[in-house]
């Protein structure tokens, strides 16, 4: 039950980081700023403060590494094998053949 609660909060986690990822506002880098078009000297544009936006980034981008581990830590059965509760396939040995008759020998 603990886990199915878990998987839900990931699930809930994982849409928000992804929401507050798409409203992010751009960098400014596009194509003309790879080919040195850009009118800032810094490498990957002036840096601007944190906003609310890249602070909630931070926040939940954490809350995803540490819940993924969490549900992988938790997703564990143990040590026993995938086919642990199954039987071994009985061994069934051939019926025993009865006699094929034999025709008799004839003399030439």
């Amino acid at each position: 039950m603990f886990s199915i609660v878990m998987s839900g909060v990931y699930v809930l986690i994982c849409f928000l980081l992804l929401v507050v990822v798409l409203l992010q506002q751009g960098k400014g880098g596009d194509i003309a700023s790879a080919f040195g078009g850009s009118g800032s000297q810094a490498a990957f544009g002036a840096r601007a403060g944190a906003t609310v936006l890249t602070r909630a980034t931070t926040v939940l981008g954490a809350l995803f590494m540490v819940g993924a581990m969490f549900l992988a830590i938790v997703g564990q059965r143990g040590p026993e094998s995938l086919l642990s509760g199954i039987d071994a396939p009985v061994e069934t040995l051939p019926a025993e053949e009865a006699p094929v008759e034999q025709p008799p020998d004839t003399p030439q």
